[in-house]
């Protein structure tokens, strides 16, 4: 016999947020924003969803993959429950704003993937993250990945490694090997697992020399001596050049953060044209944040405009990092119609304080009410009483 479900069971890879939780996810959140906000960046909402023609212009086939569809019951067109946020801001600075100069905008808001990107991921991440359009050289790449390692220090994390890499090295071998687009999907599968028996497969119907240097990308990652080791090992195509000098002068600015090079590192790939990088700390098995360059998606827009930026979920950056200590409040008496009462417990909220009124009928559970101290009164004034002082208020 088949059990019934119950209904308040929530679909899998999908859950609440509990107060505690919640409050974390939400402190941070705020943090992170003032900060993009005291570096330039002005905060944007995209809608929830759009039309899937909009909301998935220049993301690629992977994208379409993980957007839930619905049709609208008032136009009866397709639409689409936002996957991710950065397209949607491309279409802001693109058609919105429609600026002629450099523009930094950040955003945070909840998205749905069909199916968790990992084995403990959620399908619901609460996306956050900061995005440069109008500058194609790498002083904006520069930017943001210096912005990006400031995030995570300020969300309670160290970076261990910032991997970076540059989807233009692969691109110009498949070109100059005459790879087509499905093939092109097999060789992608198999640089990002870095499965060497699957890649040398793929490679067997190809000629020297760019034989050997789809093999070699697998090796192209580490210290700064991997873009040595690209030079060695792949061939001296202007593109190939390009992208190396790019991490070569990245490697140079950015020598203060833990740097490392990944050339087989395709993260994005199917809407990313240039630098890419990924974040990495000690206490995660995957990237906690990614970005990179994505001038093709603003293109798709109509208008073709330089872009960069990073994200990652604040709800995983929540969970790794030392949960806040709770905030203790002062447990008052009912109000009712005590005026005298009602402005003391107004006064110590307006300093601060967390005050709970105690609902009539109710015992004073200190505990559930997250209080470590309560409002008496004594000899006609208020006091703040805990289990070790007492505290008399100004009269008022």
């Amino acid at each position: 016999m088949v059990k019934p479900m119950r209904r308040w069971l929530l679909p899998e890879a999908i859950e609440d947020l509990l107060p505690e939780e919640a409050w974390q996810v939400e402190i941070l959140r705020r943090n992170l924003l003032d900060d993009f906000r005291r570096h330039g960046y002005e905060l944007v909402a995209p809608p929830l969803l759009e039309y899937v023609e909009s909301l998935l212009t220049g993301s690629g086939r992977d994208m379409d993959l993980r957007t839930f569809k619905l049709v609208d019951q008032i136009s009866g067109r397709t639409m689409g429950i936002r996957a991710d946020i950065t397209p949607q801001v491309a279409r802001i600075d693109a058609h919105l704003l429609n600026r002629p100069g450099v523009t930094r905008l950040c955003y945070c808001g909840s998205i749905l993937h069909t199916l968790p990107a990992g084995l403990l991921a959620s399908r619901e991440p609460l996306q956050i993250g900061a995005e440069i359009y109008g500058h194609a050289g790498l002083e904006a790449d520069i930017e943001v990945v210096r912005l990006l390692a400031r995030t995570l220090q300020r969300g309670g994390l160290t970076a261990s490694r910032i991997d970076l890499g540059h989807v233009g090295v692969f691109r110009a071998l498949a070109a100059a090997a005459g790879i087509d687009a499905e093939l092109e999907q097999d060789f992608f599968a198999a640089l990002q697992t870095k499965d060497v028996p699957d890649l040398i497969e793929l490679v067997a119907g190809i000629a020297e020399p760019l034989r050997s240097a789809f093999l070699a990308l697998p090796q192209c990652c580490g210290g700064v001596d991997a873009l040595h080791r690209a030079r060695q090992f792949l061939p001296d195509l202007p593109e190939i050049s390009s992208a190396l000098d790019d991490l070569q002068r990245l490697a140079a600015a950015l020598g203060e953060l833990p740097l490392g090079f990944d050339l087989s590192d395709l993260r994005g790939y199917n809407y990313q044209n240039g630098i890419v990088f990924a974040a990495y700390c000690s206490n995660h098995p995957g990237a906690i944040a990614v970005g990179g360059r994505y001038d093709n998606v603003t293109k798709a827009f109509g208008r073709s405009r330089a872009a960069t930026g990073f994200s990652l979920d604040l709800r995983e950056l929540a969970r790794l990092v030392e949960r806040a200590a709770r905030p203790a409040g002062v447990l008052a008496p009912h109000i009712g119609d005590d005026v005298a009462l009602r402005q003391v417990v107004e006064a110590l909220r307006e300093r601060g304080e967390i005050v709970v009124e105690a609902l009539p009928g109710h015992g004073e559970d200190w505990a559930e009410s997250a209080c470590d101290r309560r409002l008496v009164r004594h000899d006609g004034d208020w006091h703040i009483e805990s289990s070790t002082k007492t505290i008399p208020l100004p009269r008022h």
